[in-house]
């Protein structure tokens, strides 16, 4: 079923066919990145990549394995994993993190029978939808990255239609400016590199 741009506003990033493609680039930087600093931890290990394989969920009947970017410290008596910031995956949420986004935002924003038929073609539960809606305004709002970075917007993004409202001030319904927005939440996909490390 099609969705008008009013209805859910992102589904022109969804239905590029090179999406994965340039999420997967970013990631990458963002992985350079943190391996480039070293560890963190001793100051003095060089970091070896020891990525791990992940199975998201994005509504296709196969999940195709991707590998999760993450080092290892060289040292002995250190070994700590650093694990960088993502656009792919939102921490261990087992759908793509793209996909918590858009859905939970359009779950403020479209009829409930519309919703139903977005959650069956991407094979999402409504228990799920639900767990999503409250980490959203429960966890999400409450966790030291939100406190950080709310400050950044001018009006305050409405924390009662999280993640709508970011959708609103990053304008997703621009082609292209999903990307943004997953570059802002990245911090909240790694518990390994402390949030000021991140911005």
């Amino acid at each position: 079923m099609k969705l008008t741009k009013r209805e859910f506003f992102g589904q022109h990033d969804l239905a590029n066919p090179f999406l994965h493609h340039y999420l997967r680039k970013i990631d990458a930087e963002l992985a350079q990145k943190v391996r480039e600093g070293g560890c963190l931890y001793c100051q003095l290990g060089v970091l070896h990549s020891a990525k791990y394989k992940r199975k998201p969920r994005s509504g296709q009947k196969e999940c195709q394995e991707e590998r999760r970017h993450s080092f290892c410290c060289d040292q002995d008596g250190c070994r700590k994993r650093h694990t960088p910031p993502s656009v792919r995956f939102l921490g261990r949420r087992v759908y793509w993190g793209v996909v918590v986004v858009l859905v939970s935002a359009a779950h403020h924003g479209i009829t409930a029978e519309r919703m139903q038929v977005l959650r069956e073609a991407l094979g999402i539960d409504r228990r799920t939808l639900e767990r999503w809606r409250a980490w959203w305004l429960e966890n999400f709002v409450q966790s030291s990255f939100w406190k950080m970075a709310r400050a950044r917007f001018m009006p305050l993004a409405c924390e009662k239609t999280l993640p709508l409202s970011l959708g609103h001030a990053f304008a997703l319904a621009s082609p292209g400016h999903l990307m943004a927005l997953l570059k802002f939440l990245s911090p909240i996909t790694t518990e390994s590199i402390p949030l000021e490390r991140c911005f």
